[in-house]
């Protein structure tokens, strides 16, 4: 069982490795908020693997790997952070690695719910620690082949996030969950319009690290090369093929407006976290 100490740590490393979700996972009820907090950090460690820049594709999938067995209980924290906490040098913080040192004390919370936040929390990140991996060792320099493939990312870091917390909130609320069959349907694209509005924003941060999340199709046949672009060298079709990407991520951020209507008015902090 978890100590105070451990529900210590998670409140204080949640407020260190995000930066979001820590004004908004507060807002959330309890104990539906401290489930949600822990899932961010089981999702800051993955991530944590696939931002490293000191580690191979190859390692990073191993490693990805070993973290999903630790959440399902075969493989032991200790285990798995003392051989991937020396690893991490380049591309995290000193507190994702101190998040990373101290996964025994996030799993002893997540062990600690039922058997059901369990269930959900350990698919959301075996999922997603298998989909980085993917798109780790297919590499993203030239940018992604099209917008299925897109899509498929955005689903990977993002969309089952979506469907993760909306089953938390249908089994933590009885009046959510009687709008349930609305609500899922809309939860991949709610991800996805979060994650399309990172990778737009964040798009020349990402070339500074030689990665790109655009899709190449929409942009060949203006013969634009992905790998050419730079702050400076985008020329005025580039502009158009950015505006199309703003549009179809405003088309998912207006289904996030949508499911978050659908939470009932008495769910208030469930709202404020959706808008927020």
């Amino acid at each position: 069982m978890p100590s105070p100490k451990d529900w210590a740590y998670q409140d204080e490393a949640l407020v260190k490795v995000s930066r979001t979700f820590a004004l908004t996972i507060p807002q959330l009820p309890s104990p539906l908020r401290e489930v949600v907090g822990n899932a961010y950090l089981l999702c800051r460690i993955a991530d944590t693997i696939e931002d490293s820049t000191t580690l191979s594709a190859a390692e990073k999938r191993l490693f990805s790997q070993g973290f999903s067995r630790v959440i399902e209980g075969s493989e032991t924290p200790e285990e798995f952070a003392s051989a991937l906490a020396p690893r991490l040098e380049g591309g995290v913080t000193p507190h994702e690695v101190d998040l990373v040192k101290n996964a025994d004390r996030v799993l002893r919370i997540t062990q600690s719910f039922s058997d059901f936040d369990r269930q959900c929390l350990a698919r959301c990140v075996r999922i997603m620690s298998q989909g980085m991996a993917h798109f780790q060792e297919k590499g993203a320099s030239q940018g992604l082949q099209d917008q299925a493939e897109l899509d498929s990312y955005c689903y990977y870091v993002a969309g089952v996030v979506g469907e993760m917390l909306t089953e938390l909130f249908c089994a933590h609320s009885p009046t959510i969950a009687e709008r349930g069959d609305q609500l899922r349907p809309l939860a991949v694209s709610f991800g996805q319009g979060l994650q399309m509005t990172n990778i737009l924003k964040d798009l020349w941060d990402d070339k500074r690290r030689n990665v790109c999340w655009l899709p190449r199709s929409l942009f060949s046949n203006h013969q634009i090369d992905l790998e050419q672009l730079s702050p400076h060298n985008r020329p005025p079709e580039f502009e158009e093929g950015l505006l199309h990407l703003i549009g179809v991520t405003v088309k998912h951020l207006e289904n996030a407006v949508r499911y978050t209507l659908l939470i009932p008015k008495s769910e208030t902090g469930v709202r404020r976290f959706c808008l927020w």
